[in-house]
């Protein structure tokens, strides 16, 4: 007992309480805009995510970067998983995300991002003194361009660009060469001229570009946009109060509780509301980053930074979509948006940066 008490003395319990504020702040945001089964799910993810981060905390972290054999095992998993939804998915608003398990489902994607952070953290930390070789970055890019590719053609396109920032962040935090960046920066575009050529559907192309010319059509594919930034816009300093925002209540505002949540926020809680939840996000990833300069070796700075990394990216793109500057793609908020896959999976990622901590200490 004193073994266990000890180990949890050690955790960053500071960590622990930011993310659950945001927890708390999504839930209250559900409470106003959904229907209580959501609410009542959603906060039976934040405690069972909350129990598997303790459980997962007590786990040796550096099994994962000793024992290849599993981390090949789990990224195998992963991309099976991702497969099987073409087969066995059922197909919700156009795509298949998702595995019907009855009261729930389950989104193997957020399953694929705590493994490819590990596989990264375990490939870079083996070869930092070698990222000289391109050779090095193109296998790594390989690892990342299955999932890309598969999420792709589901089509889950927000979860594609998710896959390849977190890639990117941890290159560049392995320290991959200038010119080797501007190489892959120059394959990107390539591809990405290829992809909106020949790969993009009509809806897609029509969401990439939506944002660029927002007067047009705002009553088709600019709708969604337009009514995140009215509610935002309605929302004010204070906003107009729980359960009173008007966009929020009477329907115009869609996904209120998963895309669209951080609008839904703004209404009914304003700027400050807002303010508030992005200095928790930064401070959520100010502990996680400060875990990550403490930590051990190689291997742990990787998985820390590369979760943050993995947070950020969603977070601005998140926002960003909810405020017209970027494309819809389809990101929840991390930890504020309903799901128990992205909750529960997130937490996880956190009992692995727990675990880190406690055994830095």
């Amino acid at each position: 007992m004193k073994r266990i008490f000890n180990h949890i003395k050690r955790l960053d319990w500071v960590l622990t309480a930011i993310a659950s504020l945001l927890v708390l702040i999504g839930i209250t945001s559900i409470y106003s805009s959904s229907d209580e089964t959501l609410f009542q799910k959603q906060i039976f993810f934040f405690i069972l995510g909350l129990l598997l981060m303790v459980i997962v905390s007590f786990f040796d972290w550096r099994i994962f970067k000793e024992d290849s054999r599993l981390v090949l095992a789990l990224y195998s998993a992963g991309v099976l998983l991702l497969l099987g939804l073409f087969f066995f998915a059922p197909v919700i608003r156009g795509v298949r995300r998702w595995y019907d398990l009855g009261i729930v489902s389950f989104d193997p994607v957020e399953f694929v991002k705590i493994v490819l952070i590990i596989l990264l953290a375990k490939y870079f930390s083996e070869r930092h003194i070698e990222m000289y070789k391109f050779s090095h970055i193109v296998l790594s890019g390989v690892y990342i361009a299955i999932p890309v590719v598969i999420t792709f053609f589901q089509p889950d396109l927000g979860s594609s660009i998710i896959f390849v920032a977190l890639w990117v962040g941890v290159l560049i935090l392995s320290g991959i060469k200038t010119k080797h960046f501007g190489v892959l920066l120059l394959i990107g575009a390539i591809f990405f001229s290829l992809s909106w050529a020949f790969a993009l559907k009509d809806y897609q192309r029509d969401r990439l570009t939506a944002f660029l010319e927002p007067r047009l059509d705002p009553q088709g594919i600019n709708w969604n946009s337009e009514q995140a930034k009215i509610a935002i816009g309605s929302g004010g300093i204070f906003g107009q109060g729980i359960g009173e925002g008007s966009q929020t209540q009477y329907g115009f505002l869609p996904e209120t509780e998963t895309d669209f949540i951080f609008s839904a926020i703004a209404e009914e809680t304003g700027f400050v509301g807002i303010s508030v939840l992005i200095i928790f996000f930064l401070l959520l990833i100010w502990r996680i980053m400060r875990i990550a300069l403490k930590a051990p070796d190689n291997f742990s700075r990787l998985f820390c930074s590369g979760f943050a990394i993995l947070l950020l990216a969603q977070v601005f793109v998140n926002i960003g979509m909810n405020q017209g500057l970027l494309p819809i793609v389809g990101i929840p908020l991390p930890l504020v948006s309903y799901g128990g896959s992205n909750l529960v999976f997130t937490f996880i990622s956190l009992g692995i940066v727990q675990s880190i901590k406690a055994r830095s200490t």
